[in-house]
This record gives C-alpha cells, sequence and structure tokens, in this order.
C-alpha cells in the first residue's frame, strides 16, 4: 500500500499575504502595531496607484530605524501624503 504524502512541510512554508488599506495619517501607527505582532516577515507600502513606496523586511526595518532612519523617514513621509495599501507578509 502507498504511503500518504504530507503536505505539512508546503503548508509551514506557504506565505501568507494580507493587504489593509489605510489612511495616510494612520499608516506609521499601524506598521509600528504589525511590527509588534512579531509574526512579519516583510512590509510593502504602496500608495493608491500601487506605485511602492517602501519594501521592506521587518528585520531590517528594526535595525533600520537605529542605522537608516532617513529612509524610514522618507517612507513614512511618503506613506502620509495619502491613502495607502500595507501589504504584509506573515511566516
Amino acid at each position: 500500500m502507498p504511503q500518504k504524502k504530507s503536505n505539512k512541510k508546503s503548508l509551514l512554508t506557504a506565505k501568507q499575504k494580507e493587504e489593509i488599506k489605510v489612511e495616510g495619517k494612520n499608516v506609521v501607527k499601524k506598521i509600528k502595531s504589525l511590527i509588534k505582532e512579531g509574526n512579519i516577515r516583510r512590509l510593502t507600502v504602496k500608495d493608491n496607484k500601487g506605485k511602492t513606496i517602501l519594501s521592506l523586511p521587518v528585520t531590517a526595518g528594526v535595525v533600520g530605524a537605529l542605522i537608516m532612519p532617513p529612509l524610514i523617514v522618507v517612507g513614512a513621509i511618503a506613506a502620509l501624503i495619502t491613502e495607502c495599501t500595507i501589504t504584509v507578509e506573515r511566516k
């Protein structure tokens, strides 16, 4: 009798993506709350036309807040200008 193949590995390695629409003034607050959740791999912020404003792995975002504040500030300012979509890639 053939053995059944388990798909546990594919379920564990599959990435989950979620898109969240946020008003510009709430983008920074939402990003902070998502990072606090701790199960985020990557965050991407896009404007209402679909142009990527900021895309970073969360670990780089945390380190980048210490090393490259201008990059974070530019992303935050651009996000504040318009309504944005935050794409969250979870573990």
